[in-house]
């Protein structure tokens, strides 16, 4: 592997761990619901969070496949058509200062998450392969391009991306039924 493909990929590795431990501690505050504070504080700032995750799976996405030349199969297009339009939504919200953006963002991210994580199980081998690559148009679906940490493949890195848009889009809408009055 290249030396940039190597320092990106341990930067994304690293960018999706950090997702991971943010998503558990998002759920552990969302769930026991005790610091109010910092719940405010991110759904006043979900918008710009959402923002710059979105951002951040589309551009590494777009480097594997343009940089590091990692052809991307049916899922992993897919995926991309969930994600990449949320960079415009969010950019332009962000720009319009428009808050009413969740209900777009979650209807992007449920099904992304669930082509993510599929792929991901599929990659593993706990769910039977797809015959993506019989039409002669992709790579194998159970193709893994990446192995970091023993478990992060390409489909957890954007697993991991929509399920903190989504957690962030939740706390989001709660923030604002909050401040409805």
């Amino acid at each position: 592997m290249p030396p940039l493909v190597s320092l990106v990929n341990q930067i994304l590795s690293s960018l999706t761990v950090l997702a991971q431990a943010i998503i558990i501690g998002l759920l552990v505050v969302f769930l026991i619901n005790k610091n109010k504070t910092f719940l405010d504080f991110v759904g006043k700032y979900a918008v710009l969070l959402s923002f710059i995750v979105a951002l951040t799976a589309t551009l590494g996405s777009l480097f594997y496949s343009e940089i590091a030349g990692f052809e991307p199969c049916k899922l992993c297009w897919f995926q991309r058509i969930f994600m990449y339009p949320q960079v415009i939504l969010l950019g332009l919200a962000l720009w319009k200062k428009d808050q009413n953006i969740i209900n777009y963002i979650l209807g992007l991210s449920l099904p992304g998450a669930i082509i993510a994580g599929y792929h991901y199980l599929l990659q593993l081998g706990v769910v039977p392969p797809l015959a993506c690559s019989t039409i002669g148009y992709s790579v194998s679906c159970s193709q893994r391009f990446v192995m970091s940490f023993d478990y992060i493949t390409i489909p957890l890195m954007a697993f991991s991306a929509f399920l903190l848009l989504i957690l962030l889009q939740l706390i989001k809408k709660g923030y604002n039924k909050q401040n409805d009055f």
